[in-house]
């Protein structure tokens, strides 16, 4: 990291109207013309709210990286005062969830959820296999009569089956929390409206009462399942059974958050990207192998989440500019996936490209949910190009109102 300032932060006022258009529906579907302006104005540019936004990839790669740059955690948010976003209850909620936390917190807590090492993902191999068979079962289904949404009947089942599998919630649950999740969201968006955040507060208290009401079940009738060895391990961490009970609740909620908002999104996108490029769809109905391949471009050319933030830890100087303690860094990492100076031709879709991305962060906070994913996006990949070898786009997809979360309301695809 730098150590004296080369150049002045850009003005503020440059980056609002370029800001503007990824607020809108233009700028939501193809958000990469804005990032390569961005990109233009140096890899460190004063946004327009406060703080910095980050465009070129090796920048974001250190801050990632460093030990230096911290979560917003729960002490952060408190400082920034009341009737700020970040002191929404949402935000509380959220600033006590795993992604939140910071060392040493982070590092003992992430330690004791254990989750998705290789045995676990093992097991969920076959359930995996098997949720997607049956969502692409669906698909043929309504596909006999035409056309059908393929972001509705299998890139938002898929995951909510195999993490409520996994956690033992009961398939009638699935579709609210599901709604859920997309409203609870919103108090990680970027910049959140009032509306916004009063959706993901209710959605927060929602699933607060079905989470504690979940891990109150699990105490009184442990079985063979993630919350109750949760609850094991932290009994032995915790003499107070109720910090205990309540940090096995912030896991699951952690744990479905995670696993369903970014991975319907990677499906979708995955799908969607290569239904654009039909020669790379072509080649994978033709050789399958290359399917991690595709999931790794998808990864990069379009990631699920397209801003991470992170506050600095001291005074520094980054890409030549001042930043003070607590200033927050905005990594736009959708814009750093196309950054020239890392990957030549970024524009192009090329599954023969060099694996290189930050959609699951990187350091400390790499992605705990990250091989599931890929096991998600892989398997369905296999089988969908196995199974629907004609399938094509039929409409150009909408795009929910977001910056930071990225996510398609549909994808209406038919078979020639």
């Amino acid at each position: 990291m730098e150590t004296a300032a080369i150049r002045p932060p850009a003005d503020r006022r440059r980056t609002v109207s370029l800001f503007s258009r990824l607020r809108t529906a233009q700028g939501q579907a193809n958000p990469f013309p804005v990032y390569a302006e961005l990109r233009s104005r140096g890899e460190v540019a004063a946004a327009p709210w406060g703080g910095y936004l980050l465009t070129g990839f090796d920048v974001c790669d250190r801050v990632l990286r460093s030990r230096d740059w911290l979560e917003p955690d729960s002490r952060w948010r408190e400082q920034q005062g009341s009737g700020t976003r970040w002191t929404a209850p949402s935000s509380r909620e959220m600033s006590r969830t795993l992604p939140a936390l910071n060392p040493p917190e982070h590092t003992w807590v992430r330690r004791a959820a254990g989750m998705f090492d290789r045995s676990s993902l093992d097991q969920l191999r076959g359930p995996v296999a098997r949720f997607t068979g049956r969502s692409l079962d669906t698909l043929a289904e309504r596909l006999h009569d035409g056309e059908a949404d393929f972001n509705a009947l299998v890139s938002e089942e898929l995951p909510v089956a195999v993490i409520g599998h996994w956690l033992g919630l009961p398939t009638a649950d699935h579709a609210r929390l599901r709604e859920l999740t997309h409203d609870q969201v919103f108090t990680q968006e970027l910049l959140p409206s009032a509306s916004q955040l009063a959706l993901s507060d209710a959605a927060t208290a929602e699933l607060r009462t079905y989470f504690t009401d979940l891990v109150r079940e699990r105490r009184a009738r442990p079985g063979d399942d993630p919350v109750s060895r949760w609850l094991a391990v932290w009994d032995t961490l915790e003499s107070d059974r109720d910090k205990a009970d309540e940090a096995v609740y912030f896991l699951a909620l952690f744990v479905l958050l995670a696993a369903l908002e970014t991975t319907a999104t990677l499906l979708s996108t995955m799908t969607l990207l290569l239904l654009d490029h039909p020669r790379q769809w072509q080649r994978l109905v033709l050789q399958p192998d290359l399917v991690p391949a595709a999931v790794e471009e998808s990864l990069r050319y379009d990631p699920p989440t397209h801003v991470i933030s992170r506050v600095s830890a001291r005074d520094c100087v980054l890409g030549g500019v001042d930043i003070r303690k607590d200033e927050m860094v905005h990594l736009l990492v959708g814009a750093a996936h196309r950054d020239p100076a890392r990957h030549p031709d970024p524009e192009l879709f090329n599954l023969h490209r060099k694996p290189g991305h930050l959609a699951f962060s990187g350091g400390a906070h790499y992605c705990l949910g990250a091989p599931l994913a890929r096991m998600e996006a892989q398997t369905l990949l296999h089988q969908l190009v196995t199974r629907f070898p004609r399938l094509t786009l039929v409409r150009r997809p909408t795009w929910a109102p977001r910056v930071a979360f990225r996510r398609l309301l549909n994808l209406d695809v038919t078979l020639v």
